[in-house]
């Protein structure tokens, strides 16, 4: 008689989208979900449709595997692996009501694509400075994927990046399904300084749609940008990298060109003439781009990179600067 092997107990903190979509991907394993959403309304309609009302209602949640709950410290009780999925601006708010003790000898995971706004930190060097975890048990989920695919079940792929290729190797085992490939790769600051930095990127790249540019400017627009992430990253982080595999040049294309990214539709209406404030109440969304480029900005005036794409957007977003004005002068720097 075969042993029954216990599922492996995970608490997913965070109730948007790309949670979600993380949510359905683990479930398809032998895994017990304590899911933390905010709104009570939000937990109800799950418990009772096994879908999240608010984001990917299409998206089938398994309730046999996945207990939903607005206690996130009963979230996290007895789970080995703690997934984090809130916005980088609220991640701290969310961590008051977190002990030391509640994540010690936890994997912890960030699937955060953003920076903690005045703190200018990565969110796992925030969480290593605010719960003292151990740097070997921290790793992240990185793309190029898009929610919206995960819940249309269409083949999609993951970077999963840690120091400890060991701790990566774990959760990139348990992302891993018949519509998902996890790939571990070993360089955690690298794959989290470009998953901020494509971001960026994707806002510039809206812009450029939103103002009428075309795909031939596009084109040299990422292509320009990706030097801009090369060199802003091997200078904060230096090691060898392969620039073209996925955990990078894929993670940046499918932002920039995606339909789907939060971030390339933020500068799409921003180049059209909304506000970012009027932007962020229509999309119902955060995109975490418009926070990151404050902080690469603040990095960047100790580390001096020519930056002409990142000065650009936030020129824009910050200093109110006309977007066609900084994509005329856009148009001149690159080549």
């Amino acid at each position: 008689m075969h042993k029954k092997v216990e599922a492996t107990k995970i608490a997913v903190i965070g109730g948007g989208s790309w949670a979600t979509a993380l949510v359905k991907i683990l479930s398809e394993k032998n895994v017990r979900v304590n899911w933390w959403l905010r709104n009570k309304q939000d937990v109800e309609y799950i418990e009772a449709h096994g879908k999240n009302r608010s984001y990917l209602i299409n998206a089938t949640i398994n309730t046999d595997k996945v207990k939903p709950t607005t206690d996130v410290v009963k979230a996290l009780k007895g789970a080995s692996v703690v997934i984090f999925v809130v916005p980088a601006a609220f991640i701290g708010d969310v961590l008051l009501n977190i002990s030391e003790a509640d994540l010690k000898d936890k994997i912890i995971v960030s699937a955060i694509k953003g920076m903690i706004p005045q703190e200018n930190l990565l969110v796992t060097d925030y969480l290593q400075k605010t719960h003292n975890i151990k740097p070997d048990n921290v790793c992240i989920i990185s793309g190029p994927c898009h929610a919206e695919e995960v819940a249309l079940e269409k083949r999609s792929y993951l970077s999963i990046a840690g120091e400890n290729s060991k701790t990566a190797a774990v959760v990139a085992d348990l992302l891993e399904c018949s519509f998902v490939k996890a790939t571990v790769v070993e360089d955690l600051y690298g794959v989290e300084y470009c998953a901020v930095m494509k971001n960026i990127i994707a806002i510039a790249c809206g812009i450029a749609r939103g103002l009428n540019y075309g795909d031939n400017f596009q084109a040299v627009l990422v292509s320009n940008a990706m030097l801009e992430i090369e060199m802003f990253v091997d200078a904060i982080a230096p090691k060898e990298r392969n620039w073209i595999a996925s955990a990078y040049l894929g993670d940046l294309l499918v932002t920039c060109y995606s339909p789907y990214s939060r971030n390339r539709t933020l500068g799409n209406m921003v180049g059209r003439g909304y506000s970012f404030k009027a932007a962020q109440v229509e999309m119902n969304m955060i995109a975490e781009g418009y926070y990151a480029v404050k902080c690469v900005h603040e990095l960047n005036k100790k580390l001096l990179i020519p930056m002409p794409i990142t000065k650009a957007v936030y020129n824009i977003l910050y200093e109110k600067i006309s977007p066609s004005v900084e994509l005329r002068i856009l148009e001149d720097s690159m080549c």
